[in-house]
């Protein structure tokens, strides 16, 4: 109490009283369920699709469409305004949940089907049959590095 509410009352002392005997007893209090921690999602890596190569582009060209700011987009997907401009400079590379998200909030694709590079076809007179070995393409980089050379050296 405040001084000036102590002043209404009056002092009054009670002790609590004192048990004759003491006895203790063992007490078993109940067990209280425990929470069970939920599994962590186990993130699913999608490994039949790649990120666009020009992705920061799209995903700023996307958002001033929409005319809103980072702020505005982070709010929306629930992610902070910084990491959206770090992406937007090319820092940083989105993970798939967060390029989910963008694809949905701003309506762009962003993730496209793996394209398979594809390895040029060297025909050689010898082997139309069959297809190149590691042999065969040591020997065509040795002759694209002998075209590419002088055919005459100087001496040092």
């Amino acid at each position: 109490m405040c001084n000036e509410c102590s002043k209404h009352g009056k002092i009054s002392w009670e002790e609590e009283p004192k048990p004759k005997f003491t006895t203790t007893k063992a007490v078993t209090v109940p067990a209280q369920p425990r929470l069970q921690r939920k599994k962590a999602k186990e993130a699913k890596i999608d490994i039949t699709r790649e990120l666009v190569e020009n992705y920061d582009l799209k995903i700023r060209q996307a958002r001033e469409k929409l005319g809103i700011s980072h702020e505005q987009l982070g709010k929306k997907i629930n992610e902070k305004a910084s990491l959206l401009r770090k992406i937007e400079t090319g820092k940083m590379t989105p993970n798939n949940m967060l390029v989910a998200k963008l694809e949905h909030v701003l309506k762009i694709k962003l993730l496209v089907p793996i394209s398979e590079e594809k390895i040029p076809q060297a025909k050689i007179a010898k082997q139309v049959d069959r297809e190149l070995t590691l042999g065969d393409l040591i020997r065509l980089k040795r002759k694209d590095k002998a075209k590419e050379e002088p055919a005459e050296r100087k001496p040092s």
